[in-house]
């Protein structure tokens, strides 16, 4: 069937509790890049650094990353309808307060709250769009991969557009669309039954002692250290105006959204995992040396161009998480996040610091670096990532890399 067919069961006929948590799902996308256009006017209304500021990501990924550990935890024991009340309730708060904020170490602190409600929310939202969905998951699955696309592209565009007039507008608008979403799912969406398996606090930690698992998250640290590179660092160096820094990341989270949903399965079936991963780690890590080393029209087209590696590496990393281990997909997932989401905590706070102690150049040649080791990675543990990494069903790639990459 078509999940665009629009008769019953197509993506355009869903449950409004479907569309509800869909719609609250991009605009908690939305957040991971809300800040980007705004950084160097958040900086000066604010009379930070540019390494201060960067901090608003590393708050936000090293919370992701401990809540890996607690979001199975709570939605085995409280249900999913309140794990994502739960969430958006921490966002509305803490995206609110994060606007109120007199001093840069008062909006990191309210951006580390928002990750925590972002990670219950969205470790979430993808169980409860297919188990509510109607006609089977693959319109469910593919609601939620355009939600996440439309989120990771407009989350630029809207905190430019709200960013030009103040910096603290872009949080504002998203404590108030988050909260209608809020509103949509306390009264469209009912309790869906809990797991019959309660999720332990540890279950994430053991999964890693498989050592295929192990390495796929080991080579994904080392790439989101590049990836958080360019969407952090990046924008100190295009100094831009918001609308302009907006339009450059909108065009990059398009390109990330149409490679990973429609390009990199279509790479895969032809060349394999191993090596589509393989080259568009090492492209990444040419594209962030030219984005360096290049003029001011260079570092804008491969800010761009980034998007399109960053979306395949998403996807093809996703499975080979998800399809190497023999752990429930849940668990293996918030391992593999619990490990990748420290490398996007880490590059925002590390890219400034690195051009205080050198130059502006060095902290590309560091990202290409880690692109590069992450490479490395996939090559000698090429046997222990290739169980299953060729074998996934089209349908279950699609299910995994939404959930991986929301998680």
């Amino acid at each position: 069937m078509d999940p665009f067919d629009a008769g019953a069961g197509g993506i355009l006929r869903q449950p409004k509790a479907v569309w509800a948590t869909a719609g609250a799902s991009v605009v908690a996308f939305m957040g991971i890049g809300l800040v980007d256009p705004i950084l160097p006017s958040i900086a000066k209304g604010l009379d930070a650094s540019a390494g201060q500021v960067s901090l608003l990501f590393t708050s936000y990924f090293l919370i992701t990353a401990l809540a890996m550990l607690v979001t199975g935890f709570v939605s085995s024991r409280i249900g999913g309808r309140r794990t994502l009340l739960l969430g958006l309730a921490f966002v509305v708060v803490f995206a609110g307060l994060a606007g109120t904020s007199d001093t840069v170490g008062q909006l990191v602190g309210y951006r580390a709250g928002w990750g925590l409600g972002n990670a219950l929310f969205v470790s979430t939202a993808l169980a409860v769009i297919v188990g509510a969905a109607a006609g089977g998951s693959a319109a469910a699955i593919l609601l939620y991969e355009s939600a996440l696309g439309l989120g990771m592209a407009c989350g630029p565009l809207l905190g430019a557009l709200l960013g030009d007039a103040s910096w603290r507008y872009p949080f504002f608008g998203t404590a108030f669309l988050m909260a209608i979403g809020f509103l949509c799912i306390t009264v469209f969406l009912k309790e869906q039954p809990k797991p019959a398996r309660k999720t332990s606090l540890l279950d994430p930690i053991k999964a890693l002692g498989h050592g295929g698992l192990a390495s796929a998250a080991v080579s994904a640290f080392f790439y989101n250290y590049t990836f958080f590179t360019v969407l952090a660092f990046t924008p100190f160096v295009l100094n831009m105006t918001p609308y302009k820094s907006g339009a450059v990341f909108f065009a990059w989270g398009v390109l990330l959204a149409v490679f990973s949903v429609l390009v990199a399965p279509r790479m895969q079936r032809r060349f394999g995992s191993l090596k589509v991963l393989g080259g568009s780690l090492v492209l990444l890590a040419a594209d962030v040396l030219v984005l360096g080393y290049g003029n001011h029209t260079a570092a804008i087209v491969c800010t761009i161009l980034s998007g399109a590696f960053i979306g395949v590496n998403n996807t093809v990393y996703t499975e080979l998480a998800l399809g190497v281990s023999d752990a429930p997909r849940p668990v293996a997932s918030a391992g593999y996040n619990f490990v990748r989401w420290f490398a996007a905590a880490a590059a925002p706070c590390f890219a400034p610091k690195i051009e205080e102690w050198t130059d502006v150049r060095i902290p590309f040649v560091v990202a290409a670096v880690t692109a590069l080791l992450g490479a490395v990675v996939v090559v000698v543990r090429r046997r222990a990532l290739t169980h299953e990494a060729e074998e996934l069903e089209p349908q279950h790639a699609s299910e995994d890399s939404v959930t991986v990459f929301a998680n």
